[in-house]
């Protein structure tokens, strides 16, 4: 039995390819209209379906094959509002445009998301479900509604205002801060009118995004999706009491941030404040709370289920009592040993790139720390990695170039924007440091980005997504969910480049699967990395780095 075709695991899909097309249509223009309602309603819904019922969409171990000419009917809808929407780019009138083309384009988006639930699953499978969950859907129904109708009543708890909490969030982040500074720097600058705090030399604006509500909106995402996923390993509610103290901590270091902030751009480096520290301090901040929140979990006896360790006994209300694992859990109380060497490659570049960029202006300086810090994590990862096929084929470079063409395509066809001040800060660098940078820029590219990204997104997640011993797993045994949603993690880690990164992922994943060998995705990655890179200073086109 192939557990990729039971039930639950065909609701993942549907939403994991739902979510591909909606950021699809998103990025094209005139496209807010389509997707307002969806976003509301539809996230609220699956969310409160596939949550209270989960332990009897599991219970339904029917296999139920996926119909291609229903998906292709998908993608030809999804195709049609694109190429609509994608004329507008190049002067022509949209279909959205009139009423009448509205109604057409939102009965074409429908359609879509109709054929895509009769590729995922048969009509009476549908229908099944409804009725032995009845009536959970009209709850789910009634929760994505009320979702849908408080969007603009919600609104005023967010209002800027002093009224609203963002408002609040800001004085009380101002007030913070100025407490802090006025003991740091004598000739402090203060203007609680209008939020100014600083000095002669640097003086900031504290605006309403400062407040650090970005940074507590992600930590509470990321704790409460972490503790849904490990919720038969954590104790409840003793693991609820985590979530208050990583956002009060996130808040905290958004202070910290601030005040650095102007430490840093008093000190004479009003660019490395604004431009590098200023961006990348706040993903650092949420960066340590998301690691210290998830090491809590799993480390602090208090609100771990097995508080000792996962060796098969829990400890009992007296010395010396214990209560077993039942044994169907026994596989949920610890991470595969090989992990580390997985994701601790790619985990070193973003450290490193966190702090690169937090001590750059407008140029970079510090990027080789990437290719260092890469190539020291995988050195010290040499043992397990040992283990994996690095062999590759003809396929893995003809793959890579495929991709290549495509990002270039890509680029093109989205009239991405192409100018950037990489080449002038590289000219004006001496000959000798110019290509030292370079250096590490086409080695990172071409050796120690592709080994550890396909690590982490190929080795690991789409693993781990099938079995929490990933490495026992066959590339080969590569399942459909699993290279999609690693394939749409991938895209994203790519910015506003997402969808070809997208693309990137699941051809990577094609090979990988294909072949057996992690060798040929690296080899692959590689290879379109290393012709972006020749295309870069060839062409001196330094937008795509």
């Amino acid at each position: 039995m192939n557990p990729t075709n039971h039930l639950l695991s065909r609701l993942y899909l549907f939403a994991a390819v739902l979510t591909v097309d909606v950021l699809v249509v998103a990025v094209i223009p005139h496209s807010a209209p389509l997707l307002g309602p969806l976003a509301s309603f539809g996230i609220v819904s699956y969310a409160v379906f596939v949550g209270l019922g989960y332990s009897r969409l599991k219970a339904d171990r029917e296999e139920h094959p996926f119909r291609a000419w229903f998906f292709g009917a998908h993608l030809v809808c999804i195709l049609a509002i694109c190429l609509a929407n994608f004329a507008a780019l190049h002067g022509y009138r949209t279909v959205l445009d009139s009423f009448a083309g509205h109604l057409a384009a939102r009965a074409t988006l429908l359609s879509g998301i109709a054929l895509l639930a009769l590729a995922c699953l048969p009509l009476r499978a549908w229908i099944s479900m409804l009725r032995t969950t009845s009536p959970l859907w009209l709850y789910a129904s009634l929760a994505g509604a009320l979702a849908w109708g408080l969007r603009y009543p919600s609104q005023a708890l967010w209002d800027a205002s002093s009224t609203g909490i963002i408002g609040a969030l800001q004085t009380l982040t101002f007030r913070s801060a100025y407490s802090v500074l006025r003991l740091l720097l004598p000739d402090l600058i203060v203007d609680p009118a209008t939020f100014t705090l600083g000095t002669p030399r640097f003086l900031v604006y504290i605006a309403k995004e400062c407040s650090g509500m970005e940074g507590l909106g992600l930590v509470l995402v990321f704790t409460v999706a972490w503790l849904s996923y490990f919720r038969k390993e954590s104790r409840f509610p003793h693991a609820l009491l985590l979530v208050p103290c990583a956002l009060v901590v996130v808040w905290l270091l958004n202070v910290v941030r601030i005040i650095s902030l102007i430490l840093i751009g008093n000190a004479g480096a009003p660019d490395v404040a604004m431009v590098g520290f200023h961006s990348q301090a706040g993903w650092i901040a949420f960066t340590a709370v998301a690691l210290a929140f998830s090491m809590a979990t799993r480390k602090i006896a208090w609100v771990r289920r097995y508080p000792d360790g996962g060796d098969g006994f829990e400890s009992g209300p007296a010395m010396g009592q214990s209560a077993a694992i039942p044994e169907n859990e026994r596989e949920l109380t610890g991470e595969s040993p090989a992990t580390g060497a997985y994701l601790i490659p790619f985990l070193a570049i973003l450290a490193a790139s966190f702090v690169s960029k937090a001590a750059s202006g407008y140029f970079e300086w510090l990027y080789p720390l990437r290719f260092v810090a890469a190539a020291i994590a995988i050195w010290f990862s040499r043992g397990e990695l040992k283990k994996l096929n690095w062999r590759f084929g003809w396929l893995a470079p003809c793959t890579g170039t495929g991709v290549f063409l495509v990002w270039i395509g890509w680029t093109w066809w989205s009239k991405s924007p192409s100018d950037s001040t990489l080449g002038a800060s590289l000219a004006a660098l001496a000959p000798i440091s110019r290509f030292t940078w370079i250096a590490f820029r086409v080695a990172a590219a071409a050796v120690t980005v592709p080994i550890a990204e396909e690590l982490a997104f190929r080795g690991y997640l789409a693993r781990r997504l099938i079995n929490r011993e990933f490495a026992a797993i066959p590339f080969s045994s590569l399942t459909l969910v699993s290279i999609g949603i690693s394939s749409l993690v991938f895209g994203l880690f790519h910015g506003r480049q997402w969808m070809v990164g997208l693309v990137a992922g699941l051809a990577y994943a094609a090979v990988l699967k294909w072949k057996g060998r992690i060798g040929d995705a690296v080899v692959a990655h590689a290879t379109s990395n290393l012709l972006l890179a020749a295309w870069v200073l060839l062409r001196g086109d330094w937008a795509q780095w």
